[in-house]
């Protein structure tokens, strides 16, 4: 090789290095931005009630975390097993659902983790039949349609709510729907009940004198889960713990004035006051970390239902309970 060809190599050389420094750099700036775009918004799926609504219409995250340069997108959802599925995709960060959607998630593998959650509700969801349902008891469901969402906290008190009156879970046709839907069918008389949590519950005895059949207690907790993406939770963990601090606040808040919170979740889900008030009456305040006693509870739900097949494997519930070290900076 003579003196020009081995110029001519290095030349080539060292556009393939300088090159390949340049692409290094370009994908070091875009992981960069895109950590910093992820860092900048924290996206929360919420329901249509519940502590986490009442922390939108207050305010006070959204200001504490602008002061860290952070922006609260919140994104609402029908109903929790729809919220787990945004969870898992990565379409949002942080949520909150009842007691079976997280079962139901971590059958699916989903990477998400149990954060915190809320005391018990077992007043606030309901199996309800239309006003003029000759339907007394339970036991009177026996080859009767029950709608529901599947996947959601009611499905666990049908559940239970069979077996207490002696019937099999086969003793009833489970018509799955989601709220709105099964509402419509409810009014129209193409179910026969319908296993409804709040305030959609509240809703349906103030606007169409739905009447109870059974509500969760004695048979349900009915505990609101907060749950995170575990990806998050474990790179964020100081952003998860303001989050814990801020729903503590305003869970204070709330029971402390409940006409102020009722007026707040009024302005915020379009409900008619009357409605609210029923189902504020009936929820719970008071976000606490997820203890081992709560814990023993999901996993009695998770091996309820697959001894009903209704998830395909056995879980350990505790394998997905967020256990922080410590409190780590979002670097």
């Amino acid at each position: 090789m003579n003196k020009t060809q081995q110029s001519r190599l290095a030349k080539r050389r060292t556009l393939a290095l300088l090159s390949a420094a340049a692409a290094g750099a370009l994908a070091g700036s875009l992981g960069t931005l895109a950590h910093a775009q992820e860092k900048g918004v924290l996206r929360i799926g919420y329901q249509k009630y519940g502590t986490l609504t009442l922390l939108k219409g207050r305010g006070t995250l959204d200001k504490r975390l602008a002061a860290q340069g952070i922006t609260v997108k919140w994104i609402e959802f029908p109903a929790g097993p729809v919220l787990l599925e945004g969870l898992n995709v990565g379409s949002i960060d942080f949520g909150t659902v009842g007691e079976a959607p997280p079962i139901f998630a971590q059958a699916a593998g989903a990477n998400l983790v149990y954060v915190a959650n809320e005391p018990p509700a077992p007043r606030a969801e309901a199996i309800v039949v239309p006003k003029g349902s000759a339907l007394k008891t339970v036991a009177d469901l026996k080859g009767k349609k029950v709608a529901l969402n599947k996947g959601s906290n009611v499905h666990y008190l049908l559940v239970q709510a069979i077996e207490k009156a002696g019937l099999q879970y086969s003793d009833i046709t489970p018509v799955y729907l989601p709220p709105a839907d099964a509402r419509a069918a409810f009014e129209r008389g193409s179910v026969d009940a319908w296993a409804i949590w709040d305030p959609f519950l509240a809703a349906a005895e103030k606007q169409i004198g739905a009447r109870v059949l059974a509500d969760g207690t004695g048979l349900v907790s009915n505990h609101q889960f907060y749950l995170a993406s575990r990806p998050y939770a474990d790179r964020h963990a100081d952003i998860v713990q303001v989050l814990i601090e801020e729903l503590a606040r305003v869970d204070e808040w709330g029971l402390a004035n409940p006409k102020e919170a009722a007026a707040v979740l009024s302005a915020q889900t379009g409900l008619d006051a009357g409605t609210v008030d029923l189902a504020v009456e009936r929820y719970a305040y008071g976000v606490k970390p997820v203890t081992a006693a709560v814990i023993q509870e999901q996993q009695r739900i998770a091996d309820t239902f697959f001894k009903l097949k209704l998830i395909p494997k056995p879980l350990r519930v505790a394998d997905i309970v967020w256990r922080p070290v410590a409190a780590q900076s979002s670097k």
